[in-house]
C-alpha cells in the first residue's frame, strides 16, 4: 500500500533530493516540509486536541528527520516537542525523537555509550576559564575541542599549545559556550563510518594525509572498506543504545590498539559512502521505510 512520507529537511539538500526521489521511484508519497513552516495547533477541546501544520506531516504515515538547523533553545525545544507529539500519537518519526536528543548532543550520547560498555575516547565537559584549562591540562595538554552540538567536522580545533589554548578560552567565554574536550587520539591517519539502514550494512574507510581530521566534508578521502564483523557488531551495538534505526557510527582504530566509537550520527550522510561503495543508500532508506518496527528489540 503506498504511504505517505513527510520529510523535514531543505528541500534543496542533496539528500532530501535522493530521498524524495527514491521513496517515489517505490510508488509512495513524499513531500518536504522545512523546520520552520511547521505550525502546532491545540484547540480547547478534548475531541480535537492538536493538529500539525503543514497538513502533510500531520496526516504523514512516516516522518524521516533530515538535518535540524540552527536556532535559538526555544526553536530547538518547539522543534522537538513536535517530533515528540507526533510520535506520541502513533506517527513513526526516523530516527526517534529520543534518538535525536541521545544522538545530536555529544556529552549525552557519549556518556551513554561509555555507560554501555563502549571504548570512547576520554572526555571532558568544561563551563568556565579555570576548568576548561583544567581539563586541558587533565587531557595531557594536546587535546580536541568539538562543539556540543554539530558534525561533518565543523567547529573542531586541535589545541596543543597554550598559545592555542588561550584564544579559544577567551571565545569560549565571551559567548558562554560550553568546551567539549577530547584526549586527542594517534591514529594512521583513517578512520571508518559505518552506516547502518535496518539489517544492512555499509562501510567506508575516510583517508586523509594531511590533515588529522577524517570527515569527508573537510577533504577527507572515502575508500571502500569491508569492515570486519566485530566492527559491525560494536556499531549495532552503539546505535542501539542510542535507539536508532539509521545510524552513521564512527569508528576509529588507535595507535595504542584501542577501537574507540568517536560518535553516532542519527541524521548522517552517505554521499561519501556511495563514491565508496557504487550503492545508491538513497534506494535502501526507502526500502527500508517499508519494513515494520519492532519497538523492543529494533529489529526490522
Amino acid at each position: 500500500m503506498p504511504m505517505r512520507v513527510a520529510i523535514v529537511g531543505e528541500p534543496t539538500g542533496w539528500h532530501v533530493g535522493r530521498l524524495v526521489a527514491a521513496i517515489q521511484a517505490r510508488g509512495h508519497e513524499a513531500t518536504v516540509v522545512r523546520w520552520h513552516e511547521l505550525i502546532a495547533v491545540v484547540a480547547g477541546t478534548a475531541a480535537s486536541a492538536e493538529q500539525f501544520l503543514p497538513l502533510a506531516i500531520d496526516q504523514a504515515d512516516i516522518v524521516v528527520v533530515r538535518g535540524m538547523p540552527q536556532g535559538g533553545l526555544e526553536d530547538v525545544i518547539f522543534r522537538m516537542d513536535v517530533l515528540g507529539r507526533l510520535a506520541a500519537s502513533g506517527q513513526r518519526i526516523i530516527n526517534s525523537p529520543r534518538s535525536l536528543e541521545l544522538a545530536i548532543d555529544k556529552y549525552l550520547s557519549l556518556a551513554k555509550l561509555a555507560a554501555g560498555g563502549v571504548s570512547v575516547p576520554h572526555t571532558i565537559v568544561a563551563q568556565n576559564p579555570a576548568t576548561i584549562q583544567q581539563a586541558w591540562q587533565s587531557l595531557g595538554c594536546d587535546a580536541v575541542v568539538k562543539p556540543l552540538f554539530g558534525s561533518c567536522g565543523r567547529g573542531i580545533q586541535r589545541l596543543s599549545t597554550r598559545e592555542s589554548l588561550e584564544p579559544f578560552i577567551e571565545a569560549a567565554t565571551a559567548c558562554g559556550s560550553v568546551a567539549y574536550f577530547q584526549e586527542f587520539v594517534p591514529h594512521a591517519g583513517w578512520d571508518v563510518r559505518i552506516l547502518l539502514v535496518g539489517k544492512r550494512v555499509f562501510s567506508m574507510r575516510r583517508v586523509s594525509a594531511r590533515d588529522w581530521r577524517t570527515n569527508v566534508a573537510l577533504g577527507g578521502r572515502p575508500e571502500p572498506f569491508e569492515a570486519p564483523q566485530s566492527w559491525v557488531d560494536l556499531a549495532r551495538r552503539s546505535a542501539t543504545l542510542l535507539e536508532t534505526e539509521i545510524a552513521g557510527v564512527d569508528l576509529l582504530p588507535a595507535n595504542d590498539g584501542r577501537l574507540l566509537v568517536i560518535e553516532i550520527n542519527a541524521v548522517p550522510g552517505w554521499r561519501g559512502l556511495e563514491r565508496a561503495t557504487g550503492t545508491d543508500i538513497a534506494a535502501a532508506v526507502a526500502e527500508h521505510l517499508e519494513r515494520p518496527l519492532n519497538p523492543e528489540k529494533l529489529v526490522f
